[in-house]
Formats: C-alpha cells, sequence, structure tokens
C-alpha cells in the first residue's frame, strides 16, 4: 500500500501520544514493505526527508508564530499536498484542525479517520470554540471512508450519537523491563517513597483535583508533576507553591526517564476524563505502575479492577491518608503487565491497523 499518516506534528516523536503511534507505525509498516509517508511541521527538529524507510513530508505550520490558528493552515498544506501523491489510504489521527478542509482530500484513497476523544468535552474551551469542535466531529464522521476508536467508550458513543460503526484499536505498550533507580537521584525522590502525574496541565485531566487532594492530605511523600507549564499549570503551581511536597518539574518527553520514574513511583495519578484510551495510561500500565484513576468509562474499560478510582479531591485525600493500597501494588502491576502483552503490544496494535487498511481498500 502508499500510505499517507496526517494529523500529528512529525516524526520521531517531540510532541504527544499521536506522534509516538505515528512513529511506531510507520517504521512497522515501512518494514512491512509498504511505502509510507508521515507528514511533519516544517520547524520539526528532525530535519531529514527518511526515518528508518519512512518518508517525511515537511508543510509550512505557522504555529509557531500566530498559536492554534496555525494548526488549521499546517493540515491545510498538508491535504495540499496529498493530492499531489496518488496515495491509496490516508489516516487521519484526529480530526480537529483537519475536518474544516474535507472537501479537498483527495478522491481516490480510503480516508479513514482515528477519532481521538470527545474533543468538545474540554473544558480549557471556550463555549464558542466547544461548539465548533462538535462540527467538527460531525465533519469527520460524514467525510470519512472508515472511522476508528481508540476505546470502546469512543466506539459507542459514535455508533449511538452517529449510527456509525466504527472499528475498535486501541494504542499500544510495551512492557518496561530494565529498571534504574539512578534516575531517581535527578528528582532527589527515594524508591516508592514519592507519588507522580504525567499529563497535559488542563482542567479536564483533573490536575487541580488531584493536588486539592494531596495538599490537604498528610501524607509526607512528594508529588512530581510532569507536564508543560502553560498559563493552567502556572496559577496552580502558584497556588500552592507553599506546599514543597508539591512539585512541578516541567514536561519530559524521555521515555527511559519516564518509566523508571512511573516504575519506582509509590502512587500514579491519572486524572484523563475525556480522551480514549489514553497513551499515558498503558504506559503507566507498562511500567508496573500503581494506578490511582478518575472513575469514567475510558479509564475503567481499561483497568477493569486493576486499580483505584477517585471522583473528588477528598477520594484522593482519604486514599493517601490511609495509605493502605500500596499492598496492592505487586499483585495490580503484575495483572496489568499481562494485559498489556496481550491485549496493547505494540505488535498487536500495528498489526491490526495494517489489517484494517488492507480490508479498508478491498471493501472501498
Amino acid at each position: 500500500m502508499k500510505i499517507a499518516i496526517l494529523g500529528t506534528r512529525g516524526i520521531p516523536n517531540s510532541h504527544g501520544g499521536f506522534e509516538q503511534f505515528a512513529e511506531y507505525f510507520s517504521v512497522f509498516l515501512a518494514n512491512k514493505n509498504h511505502d509510507v509517508y508521515v507528514y511533519s511541521s516544517h520547524d520539526h527538529p528532525y530535519q531529514e526527508s527518511k526515518f528508518k524507510g519512512v518518508t517525511v513530508i515537511h508543510c509550512y505550520d505557522p504555529e509557531y508564530k500566530i498559536g492554534t490558528v496555525g494548526q488549521f493552515i499546517y493540515d491545510l498544506n498538508c491535504i495540499l499536498d496529498s493530492r499531489k501523491r496518488n496515495f491509496e489510504v490516508i489516516l487521519q489521527l484526529g480530526y480537529t484542525s483537519s475536518s474544516i478542509w474535507h472537501w479537498l482530500l483527495p478522491k481516490k484513497p480510503c480516508i479513514i479517520t482515528n477519532m481521538d476523544g470527545l474533543e468538545w468535552k474540554r473544558s480549557k474551551y471556550a463555549p464558542l470554540v466547544r461548539r465548533f469542535l462538535k462540527y467538527a466531529e460531525k465533519l469527520a464522521i460524514k467525510s470519512s471512508n472508515f472511522l476508528i476508536s481508540d476505546s470502546i467508550g469512543i466506539q459507542e458513543y459514535i455508533l449511538q450519537k452517529y449510527n456509525k460503526t466504527s472499528q475498535y484499536i486501541a494504542y499500544g505498550a510495551t512492557e518496561f523491563l530494565h529498571p534504574d533507580k539512578l534516575i531517581l537521584s535527578k528528582y532527589q525522590v527515594i524508591k516508592h517513597e514519592y507519588c507522580i502525574i504525567i499529563a497535559r496541565l488542563e482542567p479536564e485531566n483533573n490536575i487541580e483535583t488531584i493536588i486539592k487532594g494531596y495538599h490537604a492530605s498528610g501524607t509526607s511523600y512528594d508529588l512530581l508533576i510532569f507536564g508543560s507549564l502553560n498559563d493552567y499549570g502556572k496559577k496552580l503551581q502558584i497556588k500552592y507553591s507553599k506546599d514543597k511536597r508539591i512539585r512541578f518539574v516541567g514536561a519530559n518527553y524521555n521515555q527511559d526517564n519516564l518509566n523508571n520514574v512511573r516504575y519506582f513511583s509509590r502512587y500514579y495519578f491519572h486524572g484523563h476524563s475525556v480522551g480514549g484510551t489514553n497513551p499515558s495510561l498503558l504506559e503507566a500500565m507498562s511500567s508496573s505502575a500503581l494506578l490511582i484513576a478518575n472513575n469514567n468509562i475510558f479509564n475503567k474499560s481499561v483497568l477493569q479492577n486493576q486499580a483505584k478510582y477517585f471522583d473528588t479531591s477528598e477520594d484522593i485525600e482519604a486514599i493517601l491518608n490511609k495509605d493502605t493500597y500500596f499492598s496492592f501494588k505487586d499483585s495490580f502491576a503484575e495483572a496489568n503487565i499481562e494485559e498489556i502483552n496481550k491485549l496493547y503490544n505494540w505488535n498487536k496494535i500495528n498489526t491490526s491497523y495494517e489489517n484494517y487498511m488492507l480490508s479498508c481498500i478491498k471493501n472501498a
């Protein structure tokens, strides 16, 4: 197949979950002798035209100049370029800033869209933006030939809301096998005597709910918060600055570092509430972290009974004050690793995507 992957800032990953997936999946396809192209921002740190057998197409992305609206121009540039390439399949990762250009997509290829999470539910957006995102979701549903949901919750939502079927294929992860405690000295913490959050610092990720509960608790353990300090994060940092246990340590995209920090943590807080199968959740599971997760269908469909769930800051406070949950670490970690290896390993996920693409071409 001749395949294009749109909707990311490019490979190798220096941004987030879709970029990580695009990197793994495109290299997998190239190794299977498919002709694979990944669109990248013109100012991506990696400037070569080839990455491990994958063709990288750099398109102008003015986001660095004009902010979020630049994503719409970047997606337009990617779509216009795709019209020249005679692709058989175009895989769109997300739809937020690309769906308005759906009428410009080339007609020949199968258009397959991963529908991501419920973007219009994100509280960081103003009401007008959220109305637009609902509209963009509808456009993506109507203009795609085939749909992918990365969680059962999203699959059920699309069926109920739009009466459209979608293929359920989750995100992937790899079991973390080689822990090294030396990384802990970088953060001045000790094995099993600190807790962590790894997330974009946004309200819908329940960052303040977790911090508020932590602040109210009597625990002596530090809380390391990994994530770029946006305006929301800076406000929280100022608000809780007197609590020396709560430490904002910035973003980190070094997976080995993060895996080690997850592995040796006492509790890992996962507050995501509006996404699908969140990449950081699977990465936490694959690193044997003991999870305290927000109580919602997306998290529960993955973690089942191998986690503690919270709704409020009082729940967080109670869990920390009792501190009895840690006794489940080994048994829950073992069960979660088994789930990763059985359901979410990258080879299985990549193979599912490849087979689905082949079936889409056959049924188009």
